[in-house]
């Protein structure tokens, strides 16, 4: 396999918004990026955007994005990796492509980040700068390709979270899907009611605005995301529903001190959402000896990922005997006494070191 430090070549198949946007970030780096897209214009325009050095692909490539709509993705990355390189994607739903790929060298992924913007033209270089990008390793992912893809996604300002697959799908139905379908719902709403009362939708102050912000993206992608998570979409629509059906019985029973409470209750959830990663905290090296195979990776990653410690960084010493290796492990001071508790309870033997 094609290692980073042999090859700073890249393929990005997709050049909408998230491929576009992650060509120009390579490119700022020095990166060499073959790209194409379904639609032969669109390609074009990021070779004139500067997002792509030329046009095709790369069977040289280090590493390839797949950013096509999620249904093409499994096709395309398999398509992709009859070559040597490392294969990426960043759809919205993980659990129905990984299983799809089921290769070593294809690592799931998602880049959290996003705009209203559309197309090649919205693209931005600096998009994924303090984004999630979350990566969804398994027990077959070779930790080479995992890692190269991990040193990549950091290189262009994001935060990497890994999840397993399932678990990712999970999650993002309830901070990702759903709000975009309630605030296109909410939209919907109100423009119904514009035809009817004028004045409504002049009426609409900073708060219906940044609630249904996101109800302005690009509402292309999200037919092929709610029919691969299905499930996790319908059963988190179905807890929103409950909830507010909650909030009208309080509405209607006059229950002030109960509405007054369940305010509160948000906005202290609000309030202490988690800020972005402040990179200049004391760091801690935490070397864990492992059995050398590809499963180990998966479960100590997404442990953390579980657990929201941000690793800063991330090695893989293999042993010269090659059943046994090191996995390094870069945390902030903060969370090095909990990373180490959960790695013993799962049978692990950590060192922690303090870097200066």
């Amino acid at each position: 396999m094609t290692s980073l430090s042999e090859s700073r070549r890249a393929v990005v198949v997709g050049t909408g918004l998230i491929g576009g946007s992650i060509g120009l970030a390579l490119r700022k780096q020095g990166w060499h990026v073959t790209g194409r897209d379904l639609d032969p214009q669109r390609a074009d325009r990021a070779l004139a955007l500067g997002a792509l050095d030329a046009i095709g692909d790369d069977p040289s490539a280090a590493v390839t994005f797949v950013c096509t709509p999620v249904s093409s993705i499994a096709g395309e990355a398999r398509a992709a990796l009859t070559g040597g390189g490392v294969v990426t994607d960043v759809g919205g739903v993980k659990g129905p492509i990984v299983a799809a790929v089921d290769h070593p060298r294809f690592v799931g992924g998602h880049p959290m980040a996003g705009s209203e913007q559309e197309g090649m033209d919205g693209a931005d270089p600096d998009l994924f700068e303090g984004a999630t990008w979350v990566l969804t390793p398994t027990v077959a992912t070779d930790a080479a390709a995992y890692t190269l893809v991990r040193s990549i996604v950091t290189s262009l300002g994001a935060d990497v979270v890994a999840l397993a697959p399932e678990r990712h799908d999970e999650l993002v139905a309830t901070v990702s899907h759903v709000p975009h379908l309630a605030a296109a719902t909410l939209m919907a709403l109100a423009a119904d009611g514009a035809t009817e009362q004028g004045p409504m939708l002049r009426l609409a102050a900073g708060g219906f605005r940044d609630m249904t912000r996101i109800a302005a993206g690009h509402p292309g992608i999200w037919p092929d995301i709610c029919a691969e998570n299905r499930d996790a979409i319908v059963e988190a629509l179905d807890r929103l529903v409950a909830a507010l059906f909650a909030m009208r019985d309080l509405v209607v029973l006059g229950d002030r001190p109960g509405l007054l409470a369940a305010l509160e209750r948000a906005r202290a959830a609000r309030v202490n959402l988690p800020a972005r990663v402040a990179h200049d905290a004391e760091l801690v090296e935490i070397r864990v000896p492992v059995p050398d195979r590809p499963g180990v990776l998966a479960e100590i990653t997404t442990l953390l990922g579980e657990l929201d410690v941000n690793i800063e960084d991330l090695e893989i010493a293999h042993s010269v005997e090659g059943e046994r290796g090191v996995l390094v492990l870069v945390v902030q001071e903060a969370a090095a006494e909990g990373t180490r508790a959960a790695l013993v309870s799962r049978g692990f033997h950590p060192a922690l070191r303090p870097l200066s």
